[in-house]
């Protein structure tokens, strides 16, 4: 190799290098690690097995969930009704549970009922041309009205024994943690490598292209709602049967919080860009946030500000990095 070729290698291989180190994923990595230490030498409870225990478990389903909201958010679209979905699918998993269903019929019906709710939705922003925030919007009423008229907030009890799918263990790893991570490496393989996960970027980042280049927008479009309902029935189901007992409401501020996840996750809230790995680091960043503010006694309602702080700052970044680039071509 000659002595030119290296001087050329050698920029290119640290520029690699360091946009790998300021990436998106990197950064919130760090950010854990930093929380997790810093926290830790105030508070040593912080870093009990059972509060990490209850960082990880208790949210792996708005991980799983921030997945398939990614993908949504990555074609240029958005899903408000996410939240209200999970809470209905919750309660439906319940009901089919003590209604005597076999256990593995509450598992799958959630999510088939997700899958289906979702490509109706789909089905109106791709074919009807409907902005998807108004047709989750529309569905966010719906489902949320619907469930306090039909069940009054009533909890459902008595599940059956096996129901449980959340409290059991694989390999002494509960199975919500296995799911998050299995999901996780999944989705990211997937978007990577497959022909439909480069046209949800190509379709998100520049539809006009995407139409040109002969990729059909509305079927991909239609395709992402469907997966995005996959992965809410699965989170709905994780999230049913974490306890004992289910109540027929809808988790306050979860869509929120499983937006905030993808978009401070690195999902850039224009479409185009953006990865499934750096939305599940979001999500356990932003439980470890919530967690943290009760070990240095601070009030735990200042997550939703933190939130909000994440979201303005990250989106002004993402349009900072947009032009950018621009200004570079």
């Amino acid at each position: 190799m000659t002595s030119a070729t290296l001087a050329r290698s050698r920029p290119s291989a640290f520029s690699g290098l360091l946009r790998r180190l300021s990436s998106q994923e990197t950064l919130l990595l760090l950010a854990l690690v930093l929380l997790f230490a810093v926290v830790g030498a105030i508070n040593p409870r912080f870093l009990a097995e059972r509060n990490l225990e209850t960082i990880f478990l208790g949210n792996a389903y708005i991980a799983i969930a921030a997945i398939g909201m990614s993908l949504v958010i990555i074609s240029g679209n958005i899903d408000v009704a996410v939240g209200s979905l999970i809470g209905v699918l919750a309660t439906l998993s319940g009901s089919i549970a003590v209604a005597g269903w076999p256990v593995w019929a509450s598992w799958l019906v959630p999510i088939l009922a997700g899958m289906a709710a979702t490509s109706f939705m789909g089905f109106l922003t791709a074919y009807l041309n409907i902005p998807s925030i108004v047709v989750t919007l529309g569905m966010l009423s719906i489902l949320k009205g619907g469930l306090i008229s039909v069940t009054a907030g009533a909890w459902i009890s008595n599940l059956p024994e096996g129901y449980g799918l959340a409290q059991m263990e694989l390999l002494g790893v509960p199975v919500p943690i296995w799911a998050m991570l299995a999901l996780t490496a999944a989705a990211a393989l997937w978007m990577r490598y497959t022909a439909l996960g480069r046209s949800i970027y190509a379709v998100g980042g520049n539809p006009e292209a995407a139409r040109l280049s002969g990729i059909p927008r509305r079927r991909t479009i239609m395709l992402v709602f469907l997966i995005h309902g996959l992965f809410v029935g699965i989170a709905a189901v994780l999230f049913a049967t974490q306890l004992s007992v289910i109540q027929s409401t809808v988790p306050p501020g979860l869509e929120l919080t499983i937006i905030t996840a993808a978009v401070v996750g690195g999902v850039s809230i224009l479409g185009g860009t953006g990865t499934v790995v750096g939305s599940t680091l979001a999500a356990i960043l932003l439980a470890a946030i919530g967690s943290s503010l009760i070990f240095i006694n601070v009030s735990p309602y200042w997550i939703r500000a933190v939130q909000g702080v994440l979201i303005l700052v990250t989106v002004l970044a993402d349009l900072w990095r947009r032009r950018r680039h621009r200004a570079v071509r």
